[in-house]
């Protein structure tokens, strides 16, 4: 078994050039897990993928035309095989879903964020960056204020919505002999 080559004690030297090469592969997998969450990055990444299934459904189209047309003028017989156009029609409208959930996601995002500056406008300075205060950032107490606003007005609702169901109950009972 002099074959073998022995470990030294510590197990394997790491290799500085494989660590740096798996450090970039982990952060390049990370910003495309990022990108693929982003609706507009994956609209533009469907994008071309869209453009190339029209064109292959198209000239799928043009062929089993041409095709249809030397049979029926008794060219050719019906014994050459084609490409499926439906399965590159069902392709071109699965892309086409894609495309129409990334851009209603993206719609989502956009009134979230929208509502969101509705509803609080002004930015609370944070801790981790002082010497960057905004001028039309609030003070931590006016920020709390406006919390317990929302607090109350979601408790009025609340209450609202519990008195309105307690009467809705109350008409659906039958009313007791007397």
């Amino acid at each position: 078994m002099a074959s073998q080559q022995q470990q030294p004690p510590g197990g394997p030297m790491p290799q500085p050039g494989l660590q740096q090469s798996a450090t970039l592969q982990q952060q390049q997998q990370q910003l495309s897990q990022q990108q693929d969450f982003d609706p507009v990055h994956r609209f533009k990444m469907l994008i071309p993928q869209l453009k190339e299934s029209l064109q292959n459904l198209m000239k799928i189209a043009s062929l089993n035309l041409a095709h249809n047309t030397a049979i029926d003028n008794g060219i050719k017989s019906s014994d050459a095989t084609v490409q499926r156009f439906d399965k590159s029609l069902e392709e071109f409208y699965a892309l086409c879903d894609q495309v129409e959930l990334c851009l209603r996601l993206a719609y989502e995002c956009l009134s979230q964020s929208i509502d969101s500056a509705k509803h609080s406008p002004n930015l609370v300075p944070t801790a981790t960056k002082p010497d960057t205060v905004q001028t039309e950032s609030m003070s931590y107490a006016q920020y709390l204020g406006m919390i317990k606003s929302q607090i109350t007005c979601a408790k009025d609702i609340h209450n609202a919505l519990l008195e309105c169901s307690k009467k809705i109950a109350g008409k659906g009972q039958p009313q007791g002999m007397m």
